[in-house]
């Protein structure tokens, strides 16, 4: 994946960021609901230059395996993608190759993981939601992106759901938000744009509740070790950065489509 036009052929110290940001600063935020207008909820969320749509939909039926195991309640799954062209060069389809990509994978099923810790799926009925996730621009942090505007677009879907009384309350328990923290150059940095990415060596990817709580830690050295307290380091940072994702969520939701 290579990076986006606007930052790729920067060339600055290496104490200096690309985008000239303090080292525990996010990216600019901005959103535009309703995106999808098709979808029960959806939103795009701008990340700097990476931007994801994020849609949500209601079927009326739960998996199979929910039905031959009797469970109870509703289901939240999620798909990702990247378009083609969302990168500068063209990245085929996933059913072009036939199958879907390890990378793609592995991130919609951490978005699943993220989402259906934020709902109560008992509340939800015999209904599934399905959360789709598309990267219109990649600039690094498409998952993160991906889970902080997925959890907005989820909340909308689920009001509207309870407007057309189709549920008697919310099944919204928490709120969700992700976002990536690394070692580069030594240094620890907050939401890492993809020249960043590409050269950290370390690299963790942190999910929470808005009560501050775990929902997962992806972290892993690219051809390096990393000490305990870089990692705690990391954590703290990533903890400063997503407690300003959820007052940018809180803001976003007061400007939400009625």
């Amino acid at each position: 994946m290579k990076p986006h036009p606007l930052t790729q052929s920067i060339d600055l110290p290496s104490n200096i960021r690309p985008d000239l940001r303090k080292d525990d600063q996010l990216r600019p935020l901005s959103y535009q609901w309703d995106i999808a207008p098709n979808a029960t909820g959806s939103i795009l969320l701008r990340c700097g230059n990476t931007q994801v749509i994020c849609a949500v939909t209601v079927e009326e039926n739960v998996p199979r395996w929910m039905k031959e195991q009797n469970v109870t309640g509703g289901w939240l799954t999620s798909e990702y993608s990247m378009l083609p062209y969302s990168t500068l060069d063209r990245k085929p389809r996933d059913i072009s190759k036939g199958k879907l990509d390890g990378r793609s994978q592995e991130i919609q099923r951490l978005i699943g993981r993220s989402l259906r810790a934020m709902v109560n799926l008992e509340r939800v009925g015999q209904r599934t939601l399905w959360i789709d996730c598309d990267v219109l621009a990649a600039d690094g942090g498409t998952r993160t992106t991906s889970i902080t505007g997925a959890a907005l677009a989820v909340q909308l879907a689920m009001e509207r759901l309870i407007r057309r009384k189709l549920l008697k309350e919310s099944p919204i328990q928490h709120g969700v938000a992700a976002t990536s923290i690394g070692v580069h150059n030594g240094r620890v940095i907050l939401d890492l744009c993809y020249l960043e990415d590409k050269d950290a060596e370390v690299d963790m990817n942190l999910v929470m509740t808005d009560d501050m709580k775990l929902v997962e830690i992806q972290a892993s050295g690219e051809e390096a070790t990393y000490s305990r307290d870089q990692f705690e380091g990391m954590l703290n940072v990533g903890t400063k950065g997503i407690t300003e994702l959820f007052a940018f969520q809180k803001e976003a939701w007061e400007k939400r489509p009625q």
